[in-house]
């Protein structure tokens, strides 16, 4: 089925059934995200997120520490009312470092990310950061092409940097991006 058949077909059934076309929507990708900046009260979910994405999830506390933070700036993704994304950075001077970027499993491989990456560095720019860095596993393929498409450029290798709860240790790539 082509994507305007998909569409048509939708557009239909909203008539009918306007739950389920939200779900179709969400299903497809194609509902509205909204990327906004990330409160107190989202920690307890962005925690979820973290420990659903990384070995070594961030607690709640961490959140809110991070959340309370001036140099912290900290972004949501939101589809309807549930957060299935964030990106967290921390910035010093006219630099900042992409802390952590992840999107509920369930909704990877929608290109998302890009949405929520793109708001995130135009607050960034406009904060004045100049130069922005992050850490990526170097395997991470989907990481790799988001910030690849982003324009970020490898400068670096920290070798045996992350540890897998199999003990295996895995190498980090440094990447850096220019905001100006």
């Amino acid at each position: 089925m082509t994507l305007a058949a998909v569409t048509l077909a939708a557009v239909t059934l909203a008539d009918r059934d306007p739950p389920m076309m939200t779900w179709l929507a969400e299903f497809w990708g194609y509902a509205d995200a909204q990327v906004e900046g990330a409160t107190l009260r989202d920690a307890a979910r962005l925690a979820e997120l973290h420990a659903a994405s990384f070995h070594r999830g961030w607690s709640e506390h961490e959140f809110e520490d991070m959340l309370s933070q001036r140099n912290t700036l900290v972004h949501r993704l939101r589809l309807g009312r549930r957060i299935i994304g964030f990106v967290v950075s921390r910035m010093a001077a006219d630099e900042a470092e992409i802390l952590s970027i992840a999107i509920d499993p369930g909704y990877r491989g929608r290109r998302l990310s890009r949405d929520l990456l793109h708001t995130h560095l135009r607050h960034l720019a406009g904060r004045g950061i100049k130069t922005l860095f992050l850490e990526v596993e170097e395997n991470n393929q989907p990481a790799r092409r988001l910030y690849d498409h982003f324009g970020f450029t490898v400068v670096g290798r920290r070798d045996r940097y992350y540890r897998q709860p199999n003990g295996e240790q895995l190498n980090a790539l440094l990447m850096r991006r220019d905001l100006s």
